[in-house]
């Protein structure tokens, strides 16, 4: 069983900047793609932006050039760093990892979810 942990969510002002952070835990024998998603209240969950073992990565029109994801494959995490933060972007942000188990079972976990609000 392979679990996250979020953290870093927070309320800035609009052109504020956030960084999350998600770490996989658990049974893991290979971490593939690592993402970010966001649900805001009323709205269909958004897939935010991507990114895949090999390093590629892709993004929502809406954040291109302000959002930028990476991960620490020793650490088996991933980040989003999110500048310029609108106040569109207000919403809950999970984290999800899709990987293989040391049973060699394919697993997609999710985070808990972590509020960031751009508002002033």
């Amino acid at each position: 069983q392979v679990s996250l942990v979020e953290s870093g969510g927070g309320s800035v002002q609009p052109g504020g900047s956030l960084r999350l952070s998600c770490a996989a835990s658990g049974s893991i024998f290979r971490i593939n793609a690592m993402g970010w998603y966001r649900q805001a209240p009323g709205k269909q969950r958004e897939l935010v932006a991507r990114i895949t073992s090999g390093g590629s990565t892709n993004y929502v029109d809406s954040v291109k050039g302000r959002f930028t994801i990476s991960r620490d494959n020793a650490k088996n995490t991933v980040y989003l760093q999110m500048n310029s933060l609108k106040p569109e972007d207000t919403a809950l942000y999970y984290c999800n990892v899709l990987s293989v188990t040391a049973t060699m079972a394919r697993q997609s976990s999710w985070g808990q979810g972590t509020q960031v609000t751009g508002s002033s």
